[in-house]
C-alpha cells in the first residue's frame, strides 16, 4: 500500500513513454510497480531511480519500483500496457493473472494479423476490461509534470470509467471521457504514419505550407480509414486524433517525426531503424495499414507514399508523385 492507503498501479513497459505514466501516476503518492525487460534497467531505477536508457531527463518518484516477474504484478487491479506494439500480445500472455482493468497505451496496428491492440488485448487477457488512453502526450513533458489532456476511451462503458478516471488523473494530466476504443485506437496509430510523411517534408525541406496541407489531407485519410472500421468522426476530431496529429507532426520530439525526417535527408530505411533504442512504431503500422486500406478499397495516398519511402524509393519521386494526383474537390471525396 501506498502512503495514502490505496493498493498499487502497475505499467507495462519502461520505455520513455511507460516511465512517464509511471512517474505521472506516482506524483500523487501512489505506489507504481513497473516491468521492464532489461533487468540492470531494473536495477538502475530501484536504486538510483533513474532510467538513463529511455528517459534520462527525468529523477524518477521513489515510489516507483520495477520489476522483471510479471508474476509480481498479481493482486494489481489496474495496469497501463505500455510495451511497443508488436510485442503487446506476448507480454501480455505472460501474466499468470489478469488484471480488472487493462488500459491500452500503446499506439500501433499488429504486424501479420491487421489487429487493433484492443483485439490483441482481449485475446491475450480475456477477463479484463480493456481501455484505451490516448492523445498528443510527449513523454518528457509529461514526467516533468507539464499539463496533458488526453482520450480515456472506456470498452465497458461508465461504469468503467468511473473506476479508471480516478486512478489515472493527476493535477496536470486531465483525461476525457469516451467510449469509442475503435477509434482512439486508429487515431493514434495512424498519426505515427502520418507523421513519418511530416518529417520526410521536413527532411526534403519543403516548408510550413507543405506541412500543414500535408496534415490536414492526412486527416482526411484517417477519417475515411476511421469511418470504415465503424470509428466515430467526433472522436479523431479530438484529443486522440487530430490533437496528436498535430502534436507529432510538428517536432523532431516525435520519434516518427524524426523517423521521417531521417529519411527526407538521405537516410536508409533499414539502416536508421537499425540504429534506434526506441520504437517508431509508424515504420511497423504503416505496411499493414496499407493492406488493411487496400483490402477495403480506402484510398489513403499518403500511407501509400510512406510505404514506398520505407521500402527505399525516392522521397522526393514520392512527392512529386503525390503532387501530381488528378486535382478534386477538397470535401465530400470518397477518393
Amino acid at each position: 500500500m501506498s502512503e495514502q492507503g490505496k493498493p498499487a498501479i502497475g505499467v507495462l513497459g519502461a520505455g520513455a513513454w511507460g516511465t512517464a505514466l509511471a512517474q505521472m501516476l506516482a506524483s500523487d503518492g501512489r505506489d507504481v510497480l513497473i516491468w521492464a525487460l532489461e533487468r540492470e534497467l531494473v536495477e538502475e531505477i530501484n536504486t538510483s531511480h533513474t532510467n538513463s536508457l529511455y528517459l534520462p531527463s527525468a529523477m524518477l518518484a521513489p515510489n516507483i519500483r520495477a520489476t522483471a516477474d510479471l508474476a509480481d504484478f498479481t493482486g494489481i487491479d489496474t495496469v497501463l500496457a505500455v510495451t511497443p506494439a508488436q510485442h503487446l500480445g506476448t507480454v501480455l500472455s505472460g501474466m499468470s493473472v489478469a488484471p480488472r482493468d487493462l488500459v491500452l497505451c500503446s499506439k500501433g496496428i499488429e504486424a501479420g494479423t491487421g489487429r487493433l491492440m484492443n483485439h490483441v488485448a482481449s485475446a491475450a487477457s480475456p477477463d479484463s476490461a480493456i481501455a484505451v488512453l490516448s492523445g498528443p502526450t510527449f513523454a518528457h513533458e509529461v514526467a516533468a509534470g507539464l499539463p496533458t489532456a488526453v482520450t480515456l476511451a472506456c470498452g465497458a462503458g461508465e461504469e468503467q470509467w468511473a473506476r479508471l478516471a480516478p486512478e489515472i488523473a493527476r493535477s496536470t494530466f486531465r483525461p476525457y471521457y469516451s467510449d469509442d476504443v475503435t477509434g482512439a485506437e486508429i487515431g493514434g496509430s495512424i498519426k505515427n504514419v502520418l507523421a513519418i510523411a511530416c518529417g520526410v517534408v521536413d527532411g526534403l525541406q519543403l516548408g510550413q505550407n507543405a506541412r500543414a496541407a500535408l496534415i490536414a489531407r492526412g486527416y482526411a485519410e484517417m477519417l475515411r480509414f476511421g469511418a470504415a472500421m465503424g470509428a466515430r468522426g467526433e472522436t479523431l476530431a479530438g484529443l486522440c486524433g487530430l490533437g496528436d496529429l498535430v502534436l507529432t507532426c510538428s517536432s523532431t520530439s516525435s520519434r516518427n517525426f524524426s523517423l521521417g525526417k531521417a529519411l527526407g535527408e538521405g537516410g536508409s530505411a533499414v539502416g536508421l531503424m537499425a540504429d534506434r533504442r526506441t520504437v517508431a512504431e509508424g515504420a511497423h503500422t504503416a505496411p499493414v495499414l496499407k493492406q488493411l486500406a487496400q483490402d477495403r478499397s480506402i484510398d489513403m495516398p499518403i500511407v501509400d507514399a510512406v510505404n514506398a519511402i520505407l521500402e527505399g524509393a525516392a522521397p522526393a519521386a514520392i512527392v512529386s508523385d503525390l503532387l501530381s494526383r488528378p486535382l478534386k474537390a477538397e470535401q465530400g471525396d470518397s477518393e
